[in-house]
């Protein structure tokens, strides 16, 4: 009852949207109508952004969960250094700074009628288009590990229930039992995640089931901060972590969730809590409207991060190409605001300011102890550059102060206060 009630009050808003829009006259009207399609940070921080600069525009953001669950901090919240609940973020902040918010999902695109079909059976009509899809899953990679299999072997790279899900299981596994984790090769979201996962889990491990492993069956051959991390878990975890790379048979190629066993080229490991991340590309609509390229992921102009396949639409955040920016948190709120900037010069009909770009990855390895890593990138001979990328090559308590205080700041500064 719940759901259908907000699905119509969706659909109803959406439709009074509409006819709101087409009924103003011509003193009343808004300098342009910008929908943006997907509410994470990419999304709600050009929203947002795109308010602040000019009030004049109507931003409209479609999303169907009216509250975001947020995949910075999840692995701490996994190994219960915090609670998952206070990663959820509401859309209130978005609304009190003006952006129309309609909780539906988007199905189609008419990039030439400048239009939205919703899953409820409106549609919105835009001047610009702003499209922050994220990611999906391509499922059966590795052969076997399907939207079922998910139950057995969570992958947690989606916030929420699969967190807890996977949280319960790495509680209830016995001393001395093994949690694997399959890394996949490929662009994927956040990649230093899956090694500040391992990091935690051992973290829990060590003091409550310290004669258990982590085993880390990686499909590549380096890591991100990967001496940083070494280093941290000889000192932390003596022989808790194995890191198995490509080239020792790391790459999980079939799994059987009902025997949890995973089966790598030479060999086949039976483990007690399997944590699969598959591998991933845009959201579906992104590909479905003919925003991805062959590679399988979004290109857009690397100034105004307009698509370079269909003209008037935008792509920001983990589903456009933006290297050698990473898929993250921070990345996508610098693109949201470089994005934002360019569709408001545009709007003027001036040239989009040079980009300067930030992004800043935090790595949680036991409370109170962390690693980041830091990039700045700007514009120069026809693409996106790295100017700076810089690690630390020692865990401090400082850096895990900077991480919460950064945490803070991004969810205010994308979703408003």
């Amino acid at each position: 009852m719940r759901r259908r009630y907000f699905l119509q009050a969706a659909a109803l808003s959406g439709a009074g949207f509409l006819r709101r829009a087409h009924a103003r006259t011509p003193a009343q009207a808004v300098k342009a109508r910008v929908l943006i399609v997907g509410g994470g940070f990419a999304g709600s921080a050009c929203a947002l952004s795109l308010r602040q600069l000019d009030a004049a525009l109507e931003v409209t953001l479609v999303d169907p969960d009216d509250r975001y669950v947020t995949c910075p901090m999840s692995n701490s919240a996994l190994v219960g250094l915090r609670d998952l609940k206070s990663l959820r973020v509401a859309r209130r902040g978005l609304e009190r700074a003006g952006v129309r918010y309609v909780r539906d999902r988007a199905t189609s695109i008419d990039p030439r009628q400048h239009r939205v079909r919703l899953a409820a059976g409106a549609a919105l009509d835009y001047d610009r288009l702003i499209l922050a899809p994220g990611i999906r899953f391509l499922w059966d990679r590795p052969q076997g590990y399907d939207e079922a299999a998910v139950q057995a072997m969570p992958h947690a790279w989606q916030a929420g229930a699969q967190t807890e899900r996977l949280a319960a299981q790495i509680s209830a596994m016995r001393d001395g039992g093994v949690v694997a984790i399959s890394v996949p090769t490929g662009p994927m979201r956040c990649p230093p995640g899956p090694f500040e996962r391992a990091s935690l889990i051992a973290s829990f491990l060590k003091h409550g089931k310290p004669r258990s492993k982590v085993l880390i069956f990686d499909s590549n051959n380096r890591f991100p901060k990967q001496d940083a991390f070494t280093q941290a878990w000889q000192s932390l975890y003596p022989g808790m972590i194995e890191w198995i790379p490509v080239t020792e048979d790391g790459t999980v190629i079939r799994v059987d969730p009902a025997k949890m066993i995973l089966y790598t080229t030479n060999g086949q490991h039976r483990v007690d809590v399997a944590n699969i991340i598959p591998p991933q590309a845009p959201g579906l609509l992104a590909q479905q409207a003919g925003l991805a390229s062959d590679h399988g992921w979004c290109p857009v102009d690397a100034v105004t991060f307009e698509s370079q396949l269909i003209p008037g639409a935008y792509v920001i955040g983990d589903a456009c190409i933006a290297d050698p920016m990473p898929k993250a948190a921070s990345a996508a709120n610098g693109q949201a605001k470089q994005c934002a900037l360019a569709i408001v010069a545009a709007l003027a009909e001036r040239a989009a300011p040079v980009p300067e770009l930030e992004s800043v990855c935090y790595s949680m390895l036991t409370r109170g102890r962390a690693l980041s890593i830091h990039g700045r990138y700007r514009f120069a001979d026809g693409k996106l550059q790295a100017m700076t990328v810089a690690e630390t090559s020692t865990t401090s308590e400082q850096e895990a102060r900077s991480a919460e205080a950064w945490y803070r700041r991004i969810v205010v500064d994308s979703f408003g206060g």
